[in-house]
Order: structure tokens, then sequence, then C-alpha cells
């Protein structure tokens, strides 16, 4: 068979699946309705408020787009919940005889696929590794979801273990879950490993949704898809309970379709927890909406991190109306300034491949059930008794490379380590203590590329890395499109500066409005 059938099956079967996104789109699957559709977290709030809207209303509107579209078309959720109706039953009694306990009472969110949950769902990091071998309990970060009145709706598919498996994985797959597409033109890839999350909200399969990053997977899904993504500090969220990459990198964040819906999220996952260390020194805030402010740019010091300005020009031509956006807002930009990421970049894979293989040895360890694995090692030979399932497109060479390393207390590590903890670190305190900036801009990336399933990944230009590595918070924020693929602008600083990020995303979220609804297009037309 040729690669030019291939092609034109393959063409064929996205042009019919964006035929029956459409159709799915133009019914408003759900109880909802189309008002459903783009609604912020306040409007259901106050839905429910004035009855039009219930808990078990707004999760059945849900659970009906994921039937009939994402199992059509997307591939976004690996799983529903399948007691979600009967907790938003017990929620609409609640309301009604008690009160609201919050913003997030009644809210399905959707879990990326890495976060234990403690009920008749999985967590796989989207590998048949761990299926059938559930965790004993919520992380902390889902029992204070709960805690707030939010439905646990199911768990969205990743690019599996995080994308730490392979220099040529595709991001968007997983052995568990296949690939995601991106809602706004299908052919396109989602970026990872937080796709299935960040699909999902853009499409409007749930209220919100959390992902989790370590370099990019929170924030790089966010542009590609066309929605707001905050990557907190570390340390502000816990991570108990969330199958690991890095200890040093690794939080999980919200993922909405406005800044304020994020805000909210955050409020509610936010605060300390014993069993994670990081979170010693957190500094969260019940209620971070309190901050937001439409006219937040005004006298908004912003330095613009030219480096991370990509050759592609029709992000150029955004970027330079966005700028004047800014600048029309009140806000002053110092142009340019330099946050260097070369000088850390190897020494960030080596530290990475360090922390995983013990972090993963020391989460099986503490998850308290029986798996296929336990460990670097049985996950690899795992993987190579199922590659036909497992390793259909890409290997395992980081794993093997991971599985190589030492202790964490290897010179070789601790050196990495270093060198990541002090140049990101120095490169973005400097330069703001220099120029006395509020933030750092830039945008998040280049626009969706088409997914490559002989090459891999082809991410472009990011700024993701320097607050990454130094553990710093990070807010991607719809800027617009370059033709029908949207395209985020970042705002990053200091160490806890969740409360001025989350200012300055607001006001030019109100300035620009730049949010659309995807209209899952099959491919991008020449014409």
């Amino acid at each position: 068979m040729s690669l030019t059938t291939l092609d034109r099956r393959r063409f064929l079967g996205l042009a019919l699946a964006a035929g029956a996104a459409l159709a799915a789109r133009a019914k408003g699957p759900g109880p909802g309705g189309a008002a459903l559709d783009e609604a912020t977290l306040d409007q259901m709030a106050e839905g429910m408020r004035t009855g039009r809207w219930t808990a078990e209303g707004l999760a059945k509107h849900y659970l009906a787009r994921i039937r009939t579209l994402d199992r059509t078309t997307l591939h976004a959720v690996l799983e529903v919940n399948p007691d979600a109706l009967d907790i938003a039953r017990a929620l609409d009694r609640e309301r009604r005889e008690k009160g609201p306990r919050g913003p997030l009472h009644g809210i399905p969110v959707l879990l990326k696929d890495n976060i234990d949950t403690g009920d008749r769902m999985q967590t796989t990091a989207g590998s048949l590794a761990l299926l059938g071998a559930k965790p004993p309990a919520d992380a902390p970060i889902v029992a204070r979801l709960r805690a707030a009145g939010a439905v646990i709706l199911g768990k969205t598919n990743l690019s599996e273990w995080a994308n730490l498996r392979s220099s040529h994985s595709i991001s968007g797959w997983s052995g568990r879950g296949g690939l995601t597409r991106n809602p706004y033109v299908l052919d396109r890839n989602c970026s990872g490993s937080s796709s299935g999350s960040g699909a999902a909200v853009a499409a409007c399969l749930c209220a919100a949704a959390v992902g989790t990053e370590t370099d990019g997977s929170i924030v790089s899904p966010a542009t590609s898809c066309g929605i707001v993504g905050l990557k907190p500090t570390v340390g502000l969220l816990s991570r108990t309970g969330i199958i690991p990459l890095s200890h040093t990198q690794d939080t999980a964040g919200p993922m909405t379709r406005k800044v304020r819906d994020a805000a909210i999220l955050l409020g509610a996952m936010a605060g300390p927890d014993p069993r994670d260390p990081a979170t010693a020194a957190c500094r969260a805030h019940p209620d971070y909406t309190r901050f937001l402010d439409p006219d937040g740019l005004k006298g908004a010091r912003l330095g613009v991190a030219r480096a991370f300005f990509s050759g592609n020009r029709g992000v150029l031509e955004l970027m330079d109306a966005t700028l004047k956006t800014l600048a029309a807002r009140g806000a002053v930009l110092v142009d340019p300034v330099d946050v260097p990421t070369a000088a850390y970049e190897k020494a960030e894979l080596e530290a990475m491949l360090y922390e995983f293989k013990a972090g993963l040895e020391a989460y099986l360890a503490g998850r308290g059930v029986t798996a296929p694995i336990r460990d670097m090692a049985s996950l690899i030979e795992f993987n190579e008794r199922m590659k036909d399932k497992e390793m259909p497109l890409f290997g395992q060479e980081l794993l093997y490379d991971a599985q190589a390393k030492g202790p964490l207390t290897d010179p070789a590590y601790l050196k990495a380590l270093d060198t990541c903890r002090t140049l990101s670190r120095q490169g973005i305190d400097t330069v703001m203590d220099a120029h006395r900036l509020d933030a750092i801009i830039a945008p998040t990336g280049t626009p969706a590329w088409v997914t490559d399933l002989v090459n891999g990944d082809n991410y472009g230009t990011s700024c993701a890395t320097p607050a990454a590595v130094a553990g710093y918070p990070h807010l991607t924020v719809p800027a617009g499109f370059v033709m029908d693929l949207p395209v985020g602008l970042s705002f990053f600083g200091r160490a806890w500066s969740e409360p001025a990020l989350l200012k300055l995303g607001y006001a030019f979220e109100q300035a620009t409005k730049a949010r659309r609804a995807p209209r899952f297009l099959a491919t991008l037309s020449s014409s």
C-alpha cells in the first residue's frame, strides 16, 4: 500500500470526524444545550442558583458531549467517572438544604490521568502497565476539589508518562488512549503532555480541567488549544498522589477557558501538604479572584523576551499587534530583555532522568497496590512484552537512559541540579531586578504542528523552559490566531507571583477577548 493511499485514508477519516464534530456541535448535545458551550464558572454557578441548571444537568450535558463529540472525534477523555451523576445529585440536594459550598459547587472537572483518585476510575499515566492497579486514595488536590464541591467527571488522555519516553515521541499519544486530536484543526497536534485536558477544555467537554507540567506540559497544550493555562510555583499545590517525572519541576495546575476560572480553580487546589516538602514555603491565597483587575496592565512593567519570538510571520504579526494593545492599556514595555536558557537545557534533561527513575520507584512503592511494574526496569520490560500496543509508533530510549542513572546522591545529578536551579532562577530574577519588571512576556509557542506519526513532534519555539526549570509560575492567555490556529501570550515571573500574573493576564484577556470556539476543521485550507 502506498503512502499516498494511507494519506488519503487518513484525510478521509479526519474529514468524517470533522463532519461528526460539527453535527454534534450543531445539535448542542446535552441537557444544557448550546448555552453551556462557552459558559464560565460564574455563569454556571449563577444558573444553579437561579434553578436554570443543576449539578446533575451540567454533568449530563458534558457526558453527552463526551459521548457524541469526543468518542467520535477528539479522543481527549480516557474514561468518565461512573459515579459522577450520583455525586452531582448529592450536591444538588446539599445546595437545596444547606446552600453552596463555594464557586465550584456542582462544577464538572476533568483530571489528567496521572492524578490519583481513590474511586472506581484508573490512574495510569496513559500506560497499559498500570491498568487495574488503582490507587487507594485521592491525591490531596483532588480531595480539595471534592471538598469545594467539584464533580470529578473523568480522566483525560496525555502524552504517556508525561512525554519522557522517547526523543521521537508523539504528543497526545498514549498506549491506553491513542492519539488526542486538536479541536481547532484535527490533523494538528495538541502538544503535551496535558493534551487531553487542553483539548477537552477547548471543545467544552467539561467546565474546567487539571493538567500537570514539568516543562511546558500545561502551557504548551493551552496555547495549542486556545485556552488559559497556569503552571503555578512548584510548592503551591501538593504533588502527593501524582505520578512523578521530576520532583524539582512537577506541579499540577488549572486549564480553563477564562482567566477568572483559572483563578477559582487555583484557589481551591492551593495549599500546604505535610507529605510534600516543597509546600513547606507555600504562599497560598484562598481566593485568587480578588487580584483580578480589568485595568491591571496600567503602569505594569513588562519585559519582552525577544529570544522566544519565532520566525513564523503570522506569530510575529500577531505579537506586534499584541504589544501595541498592551501599551495602549498602559503597560510599560521593556523591549528587549534577555532570558537565556541554552546554558542549562542539557543539565535539565540530565536531572530529569535521575529524578524520573527515583520518583517512579517511590511512587509505585507508596501506591500500595499490586501492579505489573515496580520500578523503571520492570516498566521497560513490560513495554517490550507489549510493544505491539505500547510501542507501535516510537520507542523508549529515554527510559533506558533513566534506568542507567544512579541514585540522587550521584555527583553528576547534584551538579546538573545546581546548574538548573542557579542559572534558571538567576536568569529570571536578575532581569526582573535590573528592569524593575512585574512580569516577562513572550508568545507561548508557535502554532500547532501537523501530527507526524513517522518523525514525531515538531514543537518549534517555546518560552516554557525558564519558569519550568526555575520552579516559577507561568500563565498563558489566548492572544489570537494564525490562520485558524490559536496562539497564546505568556506572562511569567518570580516565585509566588501568581496574583500579579493573574492580574495582568485578566486585564489582557478583557482588552482582547481573543478566544473563540474551535470549528473542528479536518485540515487547513491553502485557499
